[in-house]
């Protein structure tokens, strides 16, 4: 399911599409073009994703749009920042827009996703609108979660969310897995995660786990270079994340093509599903923002890496000028897009500061999917609080 904003802004696009084939004729446009991506490394694989990639025009169009959507929602949510509309943590998600938006290009509605505190990328790609993404940042009750979980807590159906806790998210990701195969669905869990957290002793008992049993995870490192302001080469023994499942398989994918994303992922859901068990991408990737917008991002590293990475890397411009010299689409229908994005998160983000807060009486609410205990403890003990239910409890 695409997510509401990208079908929203897609519309126009699906209707020049329409006609295609007479307008096609005339400009020559292209209906599919192949592209060959950086080599993929292999653990313990005999053979690998494809490094030849095809892409139809209807597909580049989309994937343009939500690659530029995230990056434009992004932008906002820094800018939310600094006026202190946004309070508390806010991990941006600029530099990554390739993996989320190349995974899910090749994930299937049944397949579930659960990730780390820099969410707002993937929450948008799982189906949240911009709006209800920039909403819960702001605390308002059009929020995803009503404006209480802000920018690590948001979930939609077959998303569990982001997760505070520092590589938590990858025994839990392994406990939706197992739980899709004791149910017996045909899906998978992907369980994102930062190099950072890639050392954190939780991760290997999950890898431990999932390989005995043989569960349908996707356990993949966004190896963004940095764990905080400490590089990947200070904190690792080994940076080949990829292999650090030893007796699980492993790819290295250029986390930022997206194309190069989407093949490694294909591969990943077919080995899940084969009943071969747990495999783990290394999406190598990279963070134009600090850690958090607490963190300038300069102090550890040079604005000259940032500005190279930028200039020969950057999986937003890199796309745009596969698609244009391959004739797929032209410039005026990408600048067209990118107005039409500027207008949908210029809305989203009015909205994000002038719709109101969930009243004082329901911050206790729907704390529990299910409730055996009516009151909720106060302060202190002897005045509690109401529970009460007030949306339907998701993914249960």
């Amino acid at each position: 399911m695409l997510p509401i904003c990208v079908r929203n802004l897609g519309k126009k696009a699906l209707q020049t599409q329409k006609t295609i084939p007479a307008a096609a004729a005339k400009a020559n446009y292209a209906t599919e073009a192949s592209f060959e991506t950086k080599p993929f490394r292999l653990h313990k694989l005999d053979d690998g994703p494809s490094t030849n990639v095809t892409l139809n025009r209807e597909d580049a169009l989309k994937y343009f749009t939500q690659l530029h959507g995230i990056r434009r929602m992004e932008t906002s949510a820094g800018n939310l920042y600094k006026e202190k509309i946004i309070r508390g943590f806010c991990h941006l998600y600029s530099g990554q827009e390739a993996v989320a938006v190349g995974m899910k290009a090749a994930l299937r509605p049944q397949d579930a996703v659960i990730t780390a505190y820099r969410a707002h990328g993937w929450t948008y790609m799982m189906g949240v609108s911009m709006k209800g993404v920039l909403t819960e940042l702001t605390g308002r009750e059009s929020g995803c979660a009503r404006g209480k979980g802000g920018s690590m807590h948001m979930y939609t159906e077959n998303f569990y969310g982001g997760n505070g806790i520092v590589g938590a998210q990858v025994p839990l990701g392994t406990g939706v897995a197992l739980a899709m195969k004791y149910q017996k669905i045909d899906g998978v869990c992907v369980s994102l995660y930062g190099d950072g957290a890639a050392n954190q002793g939780q991760v290997f008992e999950a890898y431990n786990m999932a390989k005995l049993w043989n569960l349908p995870c996707i356990y993949v490192c966004e190896n963004n270079g940095y764990g905080m302001g400490t590089s990947s080469e200070r904190a690792a023994a080994s940076t080949s994340y990829y292999s650090r499942g030893d007796y699980i398989p492993g790819i290295w994918v250029d986390g930022m093509d997206v194309l190069a994303v989407r093949e490694a992922t294909k591969f990943a859901v077919e080995h899940c599903t084969s009943g071969k068990g747990p495999i783990i991408l290394e999406a190598a990737t990279y963070r134009y923002s600090g850690h958090s917008m607490s963190d300038p991002g300069t102090s550890y590293r040079t604005r000259d890496e940032i500005q190279e990475v930028r200039q020969t890397r950057d999986p937003i411009t890199s796309f745009k000028e596969k698609i244009v010299a391959s004739n797929l689409v032209t410039p005026e229908e990408l600048k067209k897009l990118e107005t039409e994005i500027r207008v949908a998160v210029d809305e989203a983000t009015k909205k994000a500061k002038t719709d109101k807060e969930v009243p004082m009486e329901e911050l206790t609410g729907d704390i529990y999917a299910t409730t055996y205990e009516p009151k909720i403890r106060n302060i202190t003990p002897f005045n509690p609080l109401d529970h009460k239910r007030y949306g339907q409890a998701v993914n249960l």
